[in-house]
């Protein structure tokens, strides 16, 4: 960032923070993109614009401004909860014929939802607004300006039905300080073309997530080798047939779901082989969530990885989400595990970072498995925090405890707070992985201030990493998130799952490295 500017760099990210949610209103509408099913699908890249129309944008003056007004709700919150519902059913074979409906006894319907706003069904670009009826560019009048009364939920915990024995915490570690190595700072990677594969989820994806799964919409993406030959997909907020665009709200609301590929040819797309489900063509939400704002609004995971048999799945508690687009505020982050293959999970009570005073560093967490130990890459709630760092052995992953920070050039069995920034600037939805093949650890991750998702490489967790090479702008791919590696990525092929706010669900993405 250059010196001249004064204005507060704690002002800047906040106002940057919008930016991958905010975009001009598109100039053109072509046709959505159609699988081979003939079923419209949503395109997330700017559309081109029409030569036909206005050099400048034009600004549409919406008829009715509302001004939210909020009024307390008092909703009493049972502490303990209720038992996560763990009824699952196994994943039927998928039709012989792809576009068949695998359940046609449930009706679900295919196809792409109403259209979104500011051009055809499919089309992206939108500005995220309320629409464009009744408005003109050229418009003089002033808007009408309605109060829109709002509930404020005022969670009021009370007695719950006595809940499973919590078990025991682990003994109390003493890791000691340790010295570490610095290493020295790789260039920056040379990224060549990027293109869009394919859109993974939702109407219109070769997936055919709506109607095999109850996925219209949904995002994230979080991608791990489960077992040799085979990767989980961890999807975020995800909603069912009375979906629609643009954004993640709706009808059959799961916080999260679970899916499965084999598909080792990622140059064409990704193929979906199961879900974990609840009942035939549904998807389960696998870890629970209580649904209370201002209590527990979601929970959302935020990496996934395997050590044996066991998967694990970090996550984070969303208390609420902010009146700031792109902010949210949590309660914790912690980490789940499965002993049956992804089909039910048990968040460890212990295994927790406590969002005390907002000040937690670890909230937002990406854990990578890596010789004796598991880095674990973190930042705060919303996207304006910095990334720090922090090691455990294999065999300690569900104690706190045991942790080690990166602090400086050691290792330190410190407050979190003290986590030394493993980069310049903000960032948010951190992926990591260790290419293999070359040797060299990767971090991509949405920068909010430059509204582009990015690629870091470095010789270690702790870095010196490099400086950010562009994977993904948002001017070419408006209000996109996101950027999950794909751990079969090889070669000068990186690909990466990216979501995109308007169409609400995820695609498969190819950016060629030199």
């Amino acid at each position: 960032m250059a010196r001249r500017h004064r204005t507060p760099l704690t002002v800047l990210a906040l106002v940057s923070s919008i930016l991958p949610l905010f975009a001009l209103p598109a100039q053109a509408s072509p046709a959505p993109p159609v699988n081979s099913c003939g079923e419209p699908g949503f395109d997330p890249a700017v559309e081109p614009p029409d030569p036909d129309a206005p050099q400048l944008p034009r600004i549409d003056i919406p008829p009715v401004v509302k001004i939210p007004l909020p009024y307390p709700e008092l909703v009493p919150v049972p502490v303990p909860g209720p038992a996560p519902d763990n009824t699952r059913v196994p994943q039927e074979p998928l039709p012989a014929d792809p576009c068949a409906d695998p359940c046609p006894d449930l009706g679900l319907a295919t196809g792409a939802p109403d259209a979104l706003p500011g051009g055809s069904s499919g089309s992206s670009g939108s500005s995220g607004s309320s629409g464009s009826a009744g408005s003109s560019g050229s418009s003089s009048y002033l808007p009408r300006v309605e109060l829109d009364p709002q509930p404020e939920t005022i969670p009021i915990p009370v007695p719950g039905a006595p809940g499973a024995p919590v078990p025991p915490a682990p003994p109390r570690e003493n890791p000691p300080f340790e010295p570490g190595t610095v290493t020295a700072r790789p260039p920056a990677p040379a990224v060549g073309d990027v293109e869009l594969v394919s859109q993974l989820t939702g109407p219109g994806s070769e997936n055919r997530t709506d109607a095999r799964w109850a996925v219209h919409g949904t995002d994230l993406g979080i991608v791990w080798e489960t077992r040799p030959g085979e990767v989980a997909l961890a999807f975020g907020d995800t909603f069912g047939l009375e979906w629609t665009p643009p954004g993640g709200a709706g009808g059959d609301w799961r916080s999260n779901v679970l899916a499965f590929s084999r598909d080792t040819d990622l140059a064409d797309g990704l193929t979906i082989d199961a879900m974990v489900q609840d009942s035939p063509c549904h998807a389960a939400e696998i870890l629970d969530a209580r649904h209370v704002k201002n209590f527990e609004t979601t929970v959302i995971p935020t990496s996934g990885f395997a050590i044996g048999d066991r998967q694990y799945l970090s996550y984070m508690s969303v208390r609420r989400w902010s009146v700031v687009p792109g902010m949210w505020y949590t309660n914790h982050g912690g980490i789940a595990y499965s002993d049956d293959h992804g089909q039910t999970w048990t968040k460890d009570p212990h295994a927790r970072w406590d969002n005390v005073f907002g000040l937690g560093r670890f909230q937002v967490a990406t854990m990578v498995p890596h010789g004796d130990h598991v880095y674990m890459f973190g930042t705060p709630n919303g996207r304006v925090g910095s990334v720090g760092l922090a090691r455990v052995p294999v065999d300690d992953v569900l104690n706190p405890s045991a942790y080690q920070y990166w602090v400086h050039d050691r290792w330190m069995p410190v407050f979190e707070q003290l986590a030394t920034p493993l980069a310049d600037g903000a960032a948010s939805e951190l992926s990591v992985r260790f290419d293999v093949g070359r040797g060299r650890w990767q971090m991509s991750y949405l920068e909010p201030i430059a509204g582009e998702i990015v690629l870091r490489e470095s010789d270690s967790p702790q870095g010196a990493w490099s400086d950010a090479a562009t994977l993904v702008r948002t001017a070419d791919y408006p209000k996109a998130y996101g950027g999950f590696m794909h751990p079969w990525s090889h070669g000068a092929d990186l690909y990466f799952t990216v979501s995109e706010w308007d169409s609400y669900n995820v695609y498969l993405m190819r950016a060629r490295l030199n």
